[in-house]
C-alpha cells in the first residue's frame, strides 16, 4: 500500500479538523428558502417592498400570473394564506424571522420537509412548522421550480457582486485575530442572499456548529457591519466554549448588570457576555479607517456600558497591546480573561447608569430544546476536548433521547480524532444507517470516502463521493466541494503532517 499505518492514522487525526481549501463563508442561494420567503410575499408579506431590489416584485408579478392562470391555484393558496394570516406576529420584524427560521431547518425543495423531530426546530420556527407542508403543495401547484429556475441567474449574479466585499471583510478579520483561514469540516458559515426578504434585513442563526445569515440586500447595498458582528461570533464562540473553566470567576459581574437592558441571556451567562463583549471591542477597534477620530471608536465603547456590556472597555484596552503583539488570539483569550479584575470591573460597572433600551442581538441562538447532549458534544469536540465529546455522544445513545444517526457521527469522528480508523469507519456506516439530517449523511459519505481513498479502494470512495454529493445539493457547500474534490482526486494525506505537530494530532486549530 503507499501509506503506511501511521499515515493513515494521521489522516484520519486530520479529518475532523479541516476542510481542504475550504473557504471561511459560503455565498449561496436556496430554492428552499426562495420558496417559503416567495409563500409569505403571496400571502401579504410587504415589508419594505418599495425598497426592495426590483426583483423581488418581479417575481411577485410572476407568481401571482400563475395563481391566476393554473387550475385548482386557489384552492392551496387559500389555506397557506389563511395560516400566514393567523400566525402574524405583533412585531413585524418577527414575521419574517420566524419564516427564515423555518426555512433553514427545511430539506430542499421540492421535499421541504423538517430536517428534525417538532420538538428540535427552533422555537420561534415550531409555531409556523406546518407552514412547510403548504408551502410544499403551493410550489407543486403553480410549478414554483419553474420560475426559480428563470430568475436564478439573477440570484446568483447577485452573490457574484457581494462575494468580494464579504471576502475581504472576512479576510480582514482573520488578518486582526491572526486566526488560520482554514475552514473546519462539519463547521460552517453559510451567507445566503435573497431578494424576497425586506430590503437590507438580516438574520443570522446559530444552530449548533453552523452560522447562517440571510441577506435581502437593499438599494445601499449590504449591512457588512451585522456581516461582520456574525463572522467574528463564529470565530470567536469555540474559543469561549475552549476555555470554560476560565468563566465561573466572573460570574459576579453577572450581578452587576441585572437592570441592564440588553438581552437576558447575557445577564445569566457569563460566556455569552464576555463573547459578546469581545466582539463589540473588536468592532470599535477596526471599524471606519486608520484615521477613525478616537472619539468615535470610544463612543460606542460608552454606548455598550449603558447596554450592559461591561467588559467592552475592558477588552478595548487589552486589544491595544494584542494588535502590537504577534501572537494570535487563540494563543492570547486564555489570558486576557485571567487578567479580567473582576472586583475593579464591579466597582466601575456598579458607578454606571444603564440606558432605558438596548440594540437587540444580531444573532439568535436557536438551541434545540432536547439537544443539549448532542450540541455540548459538537461543541467540545470542535475544541479538541474529544473525551468528554465522546461521553456526552455515548450518554445521548444510551439514553435514547437524542438523534441516534447524529451521536454516532459524533462518536466516529472522535474515532477519527484518536486515530482508531476501523472505528471510525464502523461509526460512520451506523451513522448512515441512522441518520436523516443532510449534513450528517453528507459528512458521513465523505469520511468514507477518504478512508477508502487510504485503503486503496477507490472504486468505493467513488461510489460514497457522488452519495455525499447528492446529499450535500446546494444547501451544504463546504460538503458539497469536498465531495466534487474526492471526485477528481484520491485523497493523500496532506505534505504538512506530522506525528510530533500539536494542532495536527492533538486538537483542531482555532
Amino acid at each position: 500500500m503507499r501509506f503506511s499505518i501511521l499515515a493513515a492514522t494521521l489522516l484520519l487525526l486530520a479529518v475532523p479538523v479541516f476542510a481542504d481549501n475550504a473557504p471561511s463563508v459560503a455565498l449561496e442561494t436556496s430554492e428552499t428558502l426562495f420558496s417559503v420567503l416567495t409563500a409569505i410575499n403571496t400571502c401579504g408579506y410587504d415589508q419594505e417592498l418599495e425598497s426592495s431590489d426590483p426583483l423581488r416584485k418581479q417575481i411577485r408579478l410572476e407568481v401571482r400570473n400563475a395563481v391566476q392562470n393554473t387550475a385548482g391555484a386557489q384552492d392551496v393558496v387559500a389555506p397557506m394564506c389563511q395560516f400566514y394570516r393567523e400566525h402574524q406576529p405583533s412585531d413585524p420584524a418577527r414575521d419574517l424571522a420566524q419564516y427564515v427560521s423555518l426555512a433553514l431547518e427545511l430539506e430542499p425543495a421540492p421535499s421541504f420537509a423538517p430536517k428534525v423531530k417538532q420538538a428540535e426546530l427552533p422555537p420561534d420556527a415550531q409555531p409556523v412548522s406546518a407552514f412547510a407542508a403548504l408551502v410544499q403543495a403551493f410550489y407543486q401547484k403553480i410549478s414554483l421550480h419553474t420560475i426559480w429556475e428563470k430568475y436564478h441567474q439573477r440570484f446568483t449574479d447577485m452573490v457574484e457582486v457581494y462575494h468580494d466585499p464579504i471576502a475581504k471583510l472576512t479576510f480582514d478579520m482573520e488578518i486582526y485575530l491572526k486566526l488560520p483561514s482554514a475552514g473546519y469540516l462539519g463547521r460552517q458559515f453559510v451567507v445566503y442572499l435573497d431578494a424576497m426578504g425586506a430590503s437590507g434585513e438580516i438574520n443570522a442563526r446559530n444552530y449548533a456548529s453552523d452560522y447562517y445569515i440571510v441577506v435581502s440586500p437593499s438599494n445601499s447595498g449590504l449591512k457588512m457591519q451585522q456581516i461582520k458582528h456574525a463572522y467574528l461570533h463564529y470565530e470567536l464562540d469555540p474559543l469561549a466554549m475552549k476555555n470554560g473553566g476560565s468563566f465561573k470567576r466572573l460570574e459576579p459581574l453577572l450581578d452587576e448588570v441585572k437592570s441592564a437592558p440588553m438581552d437576558e441571556a447575557f445577564k445569566s451567562n457569563i460566556s455569552l457576555l464576555v463573547t459578546e463583549c469581545l466582539v463589540r471591542a473588536i468592532e470599535a477597534r477596526t471599524m471606519g479607517t486608520p484615521k477613525t477620530p478616537e472619539a468615535e471608536r470610544l463612543k460606542t465603547i460608552e454606548d455598550s456600558d449603558k447596554e450592559g456590556y461591561i467588559l467592552t472597555r475592558y477588552f478595548y484596552d487589552e486589544l491595544i497591546k494584542f494588535e502590537k503583539d504577534p501572537i494570535g488570539l487563540r494563543n492570547s483569550y486564555a489570558g486576557m480573561l485571567d487578567s479580567i479584575d473582576v472586583g475593579k470591573e464591579m466597582k466601575r460597572a456598579s458607578l454606571l447608569e444603564f440606558s432605558s433600551e438596548a440594540s437587540p442581538e444580531l444573532l439568535h441562538l436557536a438551541q434545540r430544546k432536547d439537544q443539549h447532549l448532542l450540541l455540548n458534544a459538537q461543541r467540545r469536540l470542535a475544541t479538541g476536548d474529544a473525551e468528554t465529546a465522546q461521553k456526552l455522544a455515548q450518554q445521548a445513545l444510551d439514553e435514547q433521547e437524542e438523534d441516534p444517526g447524529q451521536a454516532l457521527f459524533i462518536l466516529a469522528q472522535v474515532a477519527s480524532f484518536n486515530g482508531d480508523m476501523k472505528g471510525a469507519q464502523s461509526y460512520f456506516e451506523q451513522a448512515l444507517r441512522s441518520a436523516h439530517e443532510q449534513k450528517v449523511v453528507a459528512w458521513s459519505h465523505i469520511y468514507l470516502g477518504r478512508i477508502f481513498d487510504i485503503q486503496e479502494d477507490r472504486l468505493n470512495a467513488v461510489d460514497h463521493y457522488r452519495a455525499a454529493l447528492n446529499a450535500a445539493g446546494a444547501s451544504l457547500p463546504q460538503a458539497k466541494a469536498a465531495a466534487e474534490k474526492g471526485l477528481q482526486e484520491r485523497y493523500e494525506l496532506p505534505a504538512n503532517a506530522h506525528p510530533q505537530t500539536p494542532d495536527q494530532d492533538q486538537k483542531p486549530q482555532q
